[in-house]
């Protein structure tokens, strides 16, 4: 008997992830490509790549689910749900229990409470400004001249908390530099702004119950876990790929839709 796959595509404002998962759930192939200028095409690529690495026919994809900001854009798509209910869905797979999942993406961060049988019981997402997200942490590397992987590093040699008195990506990227040119050592920087991430992702609401940190922003800079999990004093869960989570929840009800 021939295997049945099914596709999930998140299409974030900085990165499409793509997943194919089989019958058993497991994930048989990933691939992320950047969000370009040119959203069909850049959508077109991470589908392609995705069966590329898959090594099976695209006959053999039997849904495909889009989620995320372009989600109506992903014209081949079967079905479009909501990137809250995506990240629900693929975080509860993951932790079937009772959660507040925080995702922080390049764009938005965002806090959703499940129940126990997966239900969603709220959200809230920040939307206004970039403090908070990954593109927060991508102008303070700019501005620093440091390549964005080497941040988490940096901020890993870091032994002193201080915090910034900006939230506002430009002045906060301005309040670095001065205090550098002052005397502040640039791993203690680095670390500052990671502070303010966590900062933010409390500001946005309560936190309570087992949490699950999700995005891309988590999966290559776990001094963030680590500062959160101190701030406020719980043990945070998160899935094996925490930046596939919302293309897996996608994947989960491609499974489901079974055309």
């Amino acid at each position: 008997m021939l295997k049945k796959f099914f596709a999930g595509i998140d299409v974030g404002t900085s990165y499409i992830k793509s997943v194919l998962i089989d019958e058993k759930k497991e994930i048989a192939a990933s691939f992320i490509e950047r969000t370009g200028s040119d959203l069909q095409k850049s959508i077109n690529n991470a589908f392609a790549g995705l069966i590329a690495s898959s090594n099976i026919s695209r006959n053999d994809i039997k849904h495909i689910t889009s989620t995320g900001f372009g989600r109506r854009n992903v014209s081949f798509a079967n079905s479009v749900i909501t990137e809250i209910s995506a990240h629900a869905k693929g975080a509860f797979h993951y932790f079937p229990k009772k959660i507040t999942i925080i995702d922080i993406g390049g764009q938005d961060t965002k806090i959703i409470k499940i129940d126990s049988k997966g239900k969603i019981l709220g959200f809230k997402m920040n939307r206004k400004c970039a403090a908070g997200t990954g593109s927060f942490l991508e102008e303070i590397a700019y501005k620093l001249n440091i390549p964005l992987y080497e941040m988490n590093k940096l901020a890993s040699k870091s032994d002193k908390e201080t915090s910034l008195s900006s939230f506002c990506t430009v002045f906060a990227s301005t309040e670095i530099l001065t205090r550098i040119k002052e005397g502040e050592k640039v791993e203690d920087m680095v670390r500052s702004a990671f502070e303010s991430v966590v900062k933010r992702v409390i500001e946005l609401g309560t936190i309570e119950d087992t949490v699950v940190l999700t995005g891309g922003v988590i999966k290559y800079n776990d001094i963030i876990l680590e500062i959160l999990a101190k701030t406020i004093d719980k043990e945070i869960l998160t899935p094996l790929y925490p930046q596939l989570n919302g293309a897996v929840g996608a994947a989960l009800f491609a499974l489901e839709a079974k055309d």
